[in-house]
């Protein structure tokens, strides 16, 4: 009767212990979780609305920054500065705004999209007027456009929606100041941005446009002729913010800190922006 009662317990104690061990014993040669899985858990999203022309520039700016901060996930969103406004006026899910034009972070501002003391004048650009350049060297159209004086013989001329696109609103202003808009208006073609621009002269369907500095440099397939005088638009300065009311505030406004850090405006200024001057 002892042995009996001896073995059923010992049985007992055996199960209990065999059912435990399921739940926390290693089966021989399991491997521990990867640091990786942590370490995809722990990534911080960004969702990042940029004007066309800054796209060239973001990426080497976008490898500096993660090198500091590997965990952060940046998702671009790119556009015309007053097209990408309006997005996030009606609630897009966007962390922070990079725009060509001071008036659209203006307008943010002032409605209380932007994340108070968030914003920064990062870099300054060009407004240059490009023909058709083929990469061989022959210039097209028979480089009948050589400045802006000569924008009465051109048959098309591109240029930004001024609505919407700073690069046409600033166009506008060139063209207002040289007193060419009123007679150059039945040839003027619109872009959505100003890379648009930049494709209609590039394929030669217009005879000249009006684009950024940083734009003319990126492509093989357009010709300066001439530069805006400094005087007859407003400054191009492009300028970052936080949106508000998103969940990765800290992580966004460490990006745009990082964007006006002295690592950034050196690429920046690579790309042919050039920084804004400190008022300090």
């Amino acid at each position: 009767m002892f042995r009996w009662q001896f073995l059923r317990q010992f049985l007992l104690r055996a199960t209990v212990g065999g059912v435990l061990c399921l739940g926390s014993c290693k089966a021989p040669g399991t491997m521990p979780p990867s640091p990786m899985d942590s370490r995809s858990e722990a990534t911080i999203p960004i969702t990042l609305s940029a004007a066309a022309s800054l796209q060239d520039v973001l990426i080497p700016l976008e490898a500096a920054y993660q090198d500091l901060e590997p965990a952060v996930e940046i998702t671009y969103n790119f556009g015309s500065s007053g097209s990408l406004a309006q997005q996030i006026i009606q609630g897009a899910p966007v962390d922070v705004f990079l725009s060509a034009s001071p008036e659209w972070l203006d307008t943010l501002e002032t409605q209380g999209h932007l994340l108070q003391n968030s914003r920064q004048a990062l870099v300054n650009n060009s407004m240059v007027l490009v023909v058709p350049h083929d990469p061989q060297g022959q210039t097209v159209n028979g480089q009948t456009v050589t400045g802006f004086q000569d924008l009465s013989r051109a048959h098309r001329i591109a240029m930004g929606e001024p609505e919407s696109v700073p690069a046409g609103a600033y166009a506008q202003e060139v063209l207002m100041t040289l007193n060419l808009y009123e007679g150059l208006k039945p040839k003027l073609v619109f872009g959505k941005s100003v890379r648009h621009v930049l494709a209609y002269v590039e394929t030669g369907n217009v005879d000249a446009g009006l684009v950024y500095g940083t734009d003319a440099l990126i492509s093989q397939r357009v010709e300066v002729v001439a530069t805006a005088p400094d005087h007859s638009h407003s400054a191009i300065t492009y300028g970052a913010a936080v949106v508000n009311g998103r969940a990765q505030t800290a992580a966004a406004q460490d990006l745009v800190r990082f964007l006006g850090s002295a690592a950034a405006l050196d690429i920046f200024e690579q790309h042919g922006f050039v920084a804004v001057e400190s008022d300090g």
